[in-house]
């Protein structure tokens, strides 16, 4: 019995607490009894979940939440600092004092290996990376921690961006800086979004803090359709298409045939969506729980027209983030055609390495950059294309993509599409249909709720609000053994987890 206490309340790294993992909505559902006693008190309901917040990313990625933390402290003081210096050069300093602490925590727990890789290359010389933190750690209190490999804090790279908005806002005069630095940590550390996103910004979400708790009944329903339909695309289809037939094909893709190949090249394309606005569904819909609104990440992506539709409608919050932080502080579109074209692909480029330190990342995001080069170029070829020829071709340019950023190495991408087009066949309807027809079935159905319409979407949440409590009951009885049948074996992170 001491164990299992143990287990709920320490950090295990082999049983990470996820929004899939069913000890998070054991947890929750006491949060939420909990909560019942401070709801009605802005302060005490704050500082409570900010004790929560802090308690669930501790029990996601254990000790870093110290990072967390650290980040925090810095930018609440920084934001004061820049709203009472009235000096220009003073508030610029302490911004770009903001922008290096937080990137150079970024930077070191994500991109350290990155860097000394590409020294090493160019030096001819052996550069190995250390721990500094478990090194600190070990010193402090004796402990043997493993210091010569750096462990990647989940979900850094989203609070990261998410304070150095605040700074740069408050910078700006858009916000006033949060005179209460527990506001500020709950802010910050807000537990449904903190890991995967979205990226809140400090003007849509501190307003809320201060507000009374509201949650309609269609507001409570809508959560639950959103919280039932996120666990729908992560373990049902997500998931389900990683296990039995991407992770394998990506891995070893020589071993497979062309239709192998093609059917994880277009699994991936579902998963990753799935997986991501899965969790981003989930996050809005305990959010809204909670009495807080979080912004849509999600519009349809793969009925964009183009790659400048997509950005518009795929990751939100960072496409968004990227526009406001980056592409116009560096001048947008305002200096003529070459300077646009050469902002766009530092913007990209620089958002494809905001996933991880890889070549992959790089590639991904230049691949996107080019794109979006061309498209302004050329702004008015295909405009009077079919409207789902340019669907069509969007999606697969995209999907493109998509295999280079999840192949380990730009040679097995490579790879993917060179069996596709030598070796297409490699067995008969036969022998394929019983390792892959669930796969198959799963992969269509997903496509044809992709294609559907947003508005006939959002008429059947109405009616699912408005449904008889039977029949809500029942339904959602139905997700929730669906998802029961579907569930692995073992637990699968979120894609964006490791971002």
């Amino acid at each position: 019995m001491e164990n299992k206490w143990l287990h709920i309340l320490l950090y295990t790294p082999e049983d990470p607490m996820y929004f899939t993992s069913s000890l998070f909505w054991v947890m929750l559902a006491v949060v939420l009894l909990v909560y019942s006693f401070f709801y009605k008190k802005p302060v005490m309901r704050n500082a409570y979940l900010l004790v929560v917040s802090l308690f669930f990313y501790y029990k996601a990625g254990g000790l870093f939440f110290f990072m967390l933390v650290v980040s925090t402290l810095a930018d609440y003081f920084i934001g004061k600092a820049i709203f009472r210096s009235s000096d220009g050069y003073r508030k610029k300093a302490w911004l770009i004092l903001s922008i290096v602490v937080n990137l150079s925590i970024l930077f070191y727990f994500k991109y350290a290996y990155f860097i000394s890789d590409l020294l090493s290359g160019l030096l001819n010389h052996d550069i190995g990376v250390t721990n500094y933190l478990a090194l600190f750690w070990n010193e402090l209190s004796g402990a043997t921690l493993d210091i010569d490999h750096i462990i990647l804090p989940v979900g850094i790279s989203f609070y990261t961006f998410q304070t150095i908005s605040y700074s740069v806002d408050v910078y700006r005069g858009q916000v006033k800086p949060v005179t209460s630095l527990l506001d500020f940590g709950f802010y910050v550390s807000f537990f449904p979004q903190l890991v995967a996103g979205p990226i809140v910004r400090a003007a849509s979400f501190i307003p809320q803090l201060y507000q009374k708790y509201k949650l309609t009944r269609r507001q409570m329903w809508h959560a639950v359709y959103l919280i039932l339909g996120g666990l729908l695309k992560k373990m049902v289809v997500a998931d389900f298409l990683a296990v039995q037939v991407v992770d394998k094909v990506f891995q070893s893709p020589a071993y497979y045939s062309g239709f192998e190949n093609l059917l994880s090249i277009y699994s991936y394309s579902v998963q990753i969506f799935f997986d991501f606005s899965g969790y981003t569904d989930i996050a809005i819909g305990v959010a809204l729980l909670l009495g807080f609104k979080l912004p849509v990440n999600f519009n349809a992506p793969y009925q964009s027209v183009s790659i400048t539709d997509f950005w518009r409608r795929w990751h939100i919050s960072l496409s968004s983030w990227l526009r406001d932080y980056l592409y116009i502080p560096m001048g947008g579109n305002r200096h003529g055609k070459l300077r646009q074209n050469i902002n766009l692909m530092i913007t990209m480029v620089l958002g494809g390495l905001w996933h991880g330190a890889h070549w992959r990342f790089l590639i991904w995001g230049a691949y996107h950059g080019i794109l979006l080069v061309i498209e302004k170029l050329l702004p008015n070829r295909g405009q009077s294309t079919r409207l789902w020829i340019r669907r069509l071709f969007t999606f697969h340019l995209i999907t493109i993509g998509w295999v280079f950023f999840r192949a380990e190495t730009p040679q097995v991408g490579f790879n993917m599409f060179k069996q596709i087009f030598t070796s297409f066949g490699g067995g008969s309807f036969d022998s394929l249909f019983p390792a892959y027809g669930l796969s198959l079935i799963i992969l269509i159905i997903s496509f044809l709720f992709i294609l559907v319409p947003t508005g006939w979407i959002e008429n059947f949440r109405g009616r699912f609000i408005t449904w008889p409590y039977w029949l809500k009951i029942v339904s959602m009885m139905a997700v929730l053994f669906i998802i029961y049948m579907f569930q692995s074996s073992e637990l699968v992170p979120f894609i964006y987890f490791r971002f």
